[in-house]
């Protein structure tokens, strides 16, 4: 079984056609989707894009393979993935796969794609490094124009300086743009991949629709502002919620910005959203001119999301909120029906469905579950939660999410803790975790998540355990045996 995985960086589900959004147009995506299995409910294990991907490699949650941070803002936590670390592209390697990842790595400072065994040019960095060789030949070859970019988009910072660049218009036909250039390679890679016969694993990981939105006047300018619909929690208030909240809206300018030209922002988002889903679509009709669907399992999905606006925040940070943490599953199997799944998921899971359908032992991915099963139409005993983790961007921060079917509750040891009805709040506006009215959830939510983190190894229960309302210790929680056993 071929794999083709194909990710994008930040990107919100609410911009894909197949996810709901009527104007976004994304045809290619939306083929996969009606020709795969649409997973409603997919979640990141931690919305921040090196630990997402490092929980991708290694099947494991964030805590477990400590690569937490992302290393622009390393805040002391390791920039590497240990040497001992389990990693599916080594599984892989020993069925005698070919080996490629075409465009983002950012996994580590020391070690890139190529330690891990995937072919495809080195391009480090949270963004499209434009200034990268093999870039630089790509145009030259083709005659094509250099990168150049204008009319910026900024707002101010609380000191009074220009905040962080959210968009610009960017003076390259679609044929310069990076993300038509990570296609070609792959499209290359796969065309090597195929004349040798043996089975392979290509992921193409663009760096879009990640901001800032750097985009062509055809795309910069697609998208009417008129059409889009402002996301509800802009009237957020950071009442009752945690103060880093309001912090990180400082720090991303929103208040600065002139509502309009957030609209405009978020037009520019979704320009962004189709030139990506054109040039997956190019991958796409290039695996089906080569005769390899039917020997191909396909996946596309995110890092993680973004907030474009969304609780007056931009990019992504210390707050579980949808708009970061759900994220696009699809998964087209070949001979498998076509359907949409709303069991809980997340993106480590793709790990262990990569071992599963290469023939691989699932199970070395410890902290996943293979999504062959549901592909395939099964019904089998599903988790009805999931935990979610952040460690910290700019600052350590921790934090603790669980997610059931009606409720998140979210735990900060710093600040106030978080409760979250999606049914009556789906834009998780008010936190209800002080309410009287949901004391009988919050004490449940609390035990459980403290249960799953126990059976995790994950240490944070340490401080659950005498600061949270989950029933009797059972442990010495002081963890030093100053008093014999039974002893009160």
């Amino acid at each position: 079984m071929n794999l083709l995985f194909l990710m994008t960086d930040q990107h919100r589900v609410d911009t894909l056609g197949c996810y709901g959004n009527p104007h976004v147009a994304t045809p290619h995506l939306d083929r996969l989707a009606a020709t795969g299995t649409r997973f409603d409910r997919c979640y990141t294990p931690t919305a921040i894009c090196t630990p997402a991907r490092a929980s991708l490699l290694t099947g494991q949650a964030p805590f477990r393979h400590r690569l937490l941070a992302n290393y622009e803002r390393n805040v002391g936590y390791l920039e590497d993935l240990r040497d001992d670390a389990f990693t599916f592209s080594g599984a892989l390697a020993e069925q005698d796969y070919q080996l490629g990842l075409i465009g983002k790595w950012h996994g580590g400072t020391h070690r890139n794609a190529a330690s891990y065994g995937f072919d495809g040019p080195d391009l480090p960095g949270w963004h499209n490094p434009v200034d990268h060789p093999d870039y630089l030949a790509y145009l030259e070859e083709r005659g094509l124009p250099p990168y150049r970019i204008s009319d910026h988009v900024r707002g101010t910072t609380p000191n009074g300086n220009p905040g962080n660049l959210l968009a610009a218009r960017l003076h390259q036909p679609v044929e310069a743009t990076f993300e038509h250039y990570l296609a070609t390679r792959a499209i290359e890679q796969l065309e090597k991949y195929a004349a040798d016969g043996r089975p392979f694993f290509l992921a193409t990981h663009f760096f879009g629709p990640h901001l800032p939105y750097l985009l062509p006047d055809a795309y910069y300018d697609m998208y009417d502002p008129e059409l889009v619909e402002l996301p509800a929690s802009i009237a957020e208030t950071f009442e009752g919620k945690p103060p880093v909240q309001r912090n990180y809206s400082a720090h991303w300018t929103f208040d600065t910005i002139p509502i309009e030209v957030t609209r405009k922002l978020i037009a520019v988002y979704w320009g962004y959203v189709t030139l990506v889903d054109e040039q997956i679509g190019r991958i796409l009709t290039r695996l089906d001119e080569l005769g390899l669907s039917d020997d191909t399992s396909v996946f596309f999905t995110a890092d993680h999301g973004e907030f474009t606006g969304a609780h007056r925040l931009h990019d992504k940070g210390p707050a579980m909120y949808e708009d970061i943490y759900r994220i696009p599953g699809i998964v087209r199997i070949p001979g498998a029906e076509p359907q949409v799944r709303d069991e809980l998921v997340t993106l480590t899971d793709c790990t262990a469905t990569i071992l599963d359908l290469a023939g691989c032992d699932p199970e070395q991915a410890v902290d996943s579950r293979s999504l062959v099963p549901l592909v395939r139409g099964e019904h089998p005993d599903w988790a009805p939660d999931l935990v979610a983790e952040f460690h910290g961007h700019h600052f350590p921060y921790p934090q603790r999410m669980l997610r059931e079917d009606r409720y998140k509750l979210v735990v900060n040891p710093e600040s106030v803790n978080e409760l979250y009805d999606l049914q009556q709040d789906p834009d998780e506006l008010h936190n209800r975790y002080t309410h009287p009215e949901f004391q009988t959830v919050r004490r449940r939510m609390l035990r459980r998540l403290y249960d799953l983190l126990r059976e995790r190894g994950d240490n944070f229960y340490h401080w659950m355990t005498p600061m949270y309302d989950i029933g009797a210790s059972d442990y010495d929680a002081s963890l030093s045996s100053f008093e014999p056993e039974g002893a009160t």
